[in-house]
C-alpha cells in the first residue's frame, strides 16, 4: 500500500471544477452559469440582518431539521408549479451537489446502478464513483432530446436504483417533456427518478416543471437550487421535493447539523425577497433568446435552451475558439460534446463583449467553424 492509502480508482484523478481565471485576465466571466446580477440592496440588508442575528447564537447547533426553512421552500415551490407540497416533502443541503450526493448515498452503493443519458451533467458520474455505485450512461438524440424507446429499454435492462435527469439539461439547456418523465418513472419501478431542475426558473413560457408530476409518482424527486435564479451561488443552498419516505431516507445519511445557522438564515431571508431576487429572470431569458438568434445568424448550430446558458458549435478546434475568446477577455466553458462550447448568459454589456470577441475570433480564422 502506498501513502496516502487512496482508493485505487481515485489515483491520478483531478478534482472537479471549471477553470478559474482572474477577472484581471478575463473581465467577462461567462463560464459557470452564475446569475450576473447580485441581490438588490433591500434583500442584501435583510440577509445581513438575519445573519447577524444567527451569529449571536453560533455557540448553539443549528436546527438540524431546519423546519422553518423547509416550510418556506414548500411555499415557494407551490408558487412555481408545485401541487400541495408540504414541509415533510422538502429536504435541503449545501448546494444541489450535496443533495445529489445524499441521494446516491441513500439509494446507490455497491451492487446498484445510477443511470443518465449523455450529454449530461459532468458531476453525476462522480457522485456515483464516490458512493461506489455503478455508472451507466445512455444516449440522447442529435437534438439532445431523449429517445424514449432507447431510454425505457436501458432502464428495463439495467434496473437502476437512481435515474438522473437534468431538466433543463446541463450542458445543453434541453428541457424534458412531462410524458418523458412519466414514462421513466413508470419504467424505473421502485427506483428513484431525479429530475434536476437547477435551472428550472429559466424555463420558457409553456415549459412545465416536473413539480406538477410529484403527486402522480411516489418515486419522483425534483431538485432545485438557490444558486442560479436567486443569485445566491455563494450561499450554497440546494433542495429537493419528493415523497416524505424519500426525505426520511435521505435524513439517514445526512451528517449531523449539516446545514449551518448562517445558511438557514440567509436562505430564509432570500425567500422573503423572492419576487425581487427573481425579477431579473425574465431579462436573462430574453438575453438568452437574443443570443440563440444571433449565434444561429452566424450559421452556427445552437441547442434549444430553457436555461441561463447556450450551447453552440460546432468547431473543428473548439479549444482554439475558447482560447481566442479568453485572449480577448471573455471566459466561457469548453464542455459538452466534441466541437461545442457553452456560454452563460450575462448582462447586455457582457453579452455584447462576447459577440464582439466571437466575431473577431471567427473572422481571424474562418476555418475554425465546421461546415
Amino acid at each position: 500500500m502506498t501513502f496516502p492509502p487512496l482508493r485505487e480508482e481515485l489515483r491520478g484523478l483531478e478534482p472537479y471544477g471549471a477553470p478559474q481565471i482572474s477577472p484581471e485576465l478575463a473581465p467577462v466571466q461567462l463560464n459557470v452559469n452564475e446569475n450576473p446580477y447580485g441581490p438588490g440592496p433591500e434583500a442584501a440588508a435583510d440577509v445581513a440582518h438575519a445573519v447577524g442575528e444567527a451569529v449571536a447564537t453560533l455557540n448553539r447547533y443549528p436546527d438540524r431539521e431546519f423546519v422553518a426553512l423547509r416550510a418556506a421552500l414548500a411555499d415557494y415551490l407551490n408558487a412555481d408549479g408545485g401541487r400541495g407540497i408540504t414541509p415533510d416533502q422538502v429536504w435541503a443541503a449545501n448546494g444541489s451537489n450535496e443533495v445529489m450526493l445524499q441521494l446516491l448515498q441513500a439509494f446507490g452503493g455497491p451492487g446498484r446502478v445510477a443511470l443518465s443519458f449523455a450529454p449530461t451533467y459532468s458531476m453525476y458520474p462522480e457522485y456515483a464513483r464516490d458512493t461506489v455505485t455503478e455508472w451507466v450512461v445512455g444516449r440522447r438524440e442529435a437534438d439532445f432530446t431523449l429517445d424514449l424507446d432507447h431510454a425505457r429499454r436501458l432502464v428495463a435492462e439495467r434496473r437502476p436504483s437512481v435515474v438522473l435527469l437534468p431538466s433543463p439539461n446541463n450542458p445543453t439547456g434541453t428541457a424534458l417533456a412531462p410524458e418523458a418523465i412519466t414514462a421513466l418513472c413508470e419504467a424505473a419501478g421502485d427506483g428513484v427518478v431525479v429530475v434536476d431542475e437547477a435551472y428550472g426558473e429559466f424555463r420558457r413560457a409553456g415549459t412545465p416543471s416536473a413539480l406538477e408530476l410529484l403527486p402522480d409518482h411516489r418515486n419522483l424527486v425534483v431538485t432545485r437550487t438557490m444558486s442560479k435564479a436567486f443569485a445566491l451561488a455563494g450561499a450554497r443552498l440546494g433542495y429537493l421535493a419528493a415523497d416524505p419516505a424519500i426525505c426520511d431516507a435521505v435524513r439517514v445519511v445526512r451528517l449531523p447539523y449539516h446545514l449551518s445557522s448562517v445558511t438557514q438564515a440567509t436562505a430564509l431571508a432570500a425567500l422573503r425577497h423572492a419576487p425581487a431576487l427573481l425579477a431579473r429572470v425574465e431579462e436573462l431569458r430574453a438575453e438568452r433568446d437574443r443570443t440563440v438568434t444571433w449565434l444561429r445568424g452566424l450559421g452556427l448550430d445552437v441547442a434549444e435552451s430553457d436555461a441561463n446558458f447556450v450551447l453552440f458549435g460546432t468547431f473543428a478546434d473548439r479549444h482554439a475558439v475558447w482560447q481566442g475568446l479568453l485572449d480577448r477577455g471573455v471566459l466561457i466553458r469548453e464542455t459538452g460534446p466534441s466541437g461545442w462550447l457553452r456560454v452563460s448568459v450575462g448582462t447586455p454589456d457582457e453579452m455584447g463583449q462576447f459577440r464582439t470577441a466571437l466575431t473577431e475570433v471567427l473572422e481571424s480564422d474562418p476555418n475554425k467553424e465546421l461546415s
